[in-house]
């Protein structure tokens, strides 16, 4: 599949994968030490509104989850210009970092300097990778049922208003809505997947 194109020359990954053009990669950060990043619901709608801002002409995004101190991302690069990619980033982290600041009156780094990210390999890595981060508050201990968590794609993914998600694009490839839900259904009755490729050391 195009959309999951992979730059063969890749076999190791680490947390400074180069980014390219047109591949999809799982990106996450988490605050300093054992600091929050999100506060208040304002704080959820305010990151995504800023990622919207400086990101969203670079990447396209499939799907996230927020948590209290770390956030997920699935998203394909839309430019060949990575130095735009890198400022994008710093700028959207800078701004959300100095609205926290001031909220919390805090100073200095909220993030821990270097995002993560991992590339999706194919097909069946993006499908794990999209329910992986759905299911991230569950695998926290936040909440039971994901499908009942406010601050990721799972919804949005599954309803009919408007969205800046690639949302039918993350549904054909599950092969439609119900295939989905079905997805999401089947692996969280035998709880998260063991995968270690996603999981690494983000937690």
């Amino acid at each position: 599949m195009s959309s999951l194109r992979v730059k063969e020359t890749m076999k190791k990954l680490d947390y400074h994968t180069p980014l390219y053009k047109d591949c999809i990669y799982h990106i996450y950060n988490r605050a300093n030490g054992k600091e929050k990043i999100f506060f208040t619901e304002e704080n959820y709608i305010y990151f995504l509104k800023q990622y919207a801002k400086y990101m969203g002409g670079l990447v396209d995004t499939f799907a996230f989850c927020q948590l209290s101190n770390h956030f997920h991302l699935l998203v394909r690069i839309k430019t060949d210009k990575l130095k735009l990619i890198s400022e994008g980033f710093r700028k959207f982290f800078i701004s959300y970092s100095m609205s926290i600041n001031k909220q919390e009156k805090r100073s200095g780094n909220l993030f821990q300097r270097n995002y993560k990210r991992k590339i999706i390999e194919d097909k069946k890595y993006f499908l794990a990778a999209v329910y992986y981060i759905h299911a991230n508050p569950v695998h926290h201990g936040i909440v039971k049922d994901f499908r009942n968590y406010k601050y990721s794609s799972y919804n949005s993914l599954i309803g009919d208003k408007g969205t800046k998600l690639k949302r039918d694009e993350v549904l054909e490839l599950f092969g439609g809505k119900e295939q989905f839900i079905n997805y999401h259904s089947e692996f969280r009755k035998g709880g998260l997947m063991d995968n270690p490729i996603i999981e690494d050391d983000e937690r």
